[in-house]
């Protein structure tokens, strides 16, 4: 009895490539805090945690729905 599975091998290299693009976004927008709460840290406003990492985050969701939807190739 041969197994099948629901998706081939680059669907699953996609979710893994969207998985890291999630991490690593999610990272970009890690810090920023102050050690002083009395203190105000302008560095939780910059362009890599505004911007950048959102970019990636989204980029991240669109790849795992582009490697959810995509069919697979028939070898038959």
């Amino acid at each position: 009895m041969k197994t099948t599975f629901l998706f081939d091998r680059v669907n699953y290299l996609l979710m893994l490539v969207g998985l890291t693009l999630i991490f690593i976004g999610f990272a970009l927008m890690a810090g920023g805090g102050s050690e002083d709460p009395t203190v105000f840290n302008p560095e939780m406003f910059n362009t890599q945690r505004l911007v950048v990492a959102p970019v990636f985050i989204l980029l991240g969701f669109a790849v795992e729905v582009v490697a959810i939807l995509r069919k697979p190739k028939n070898t038959k």
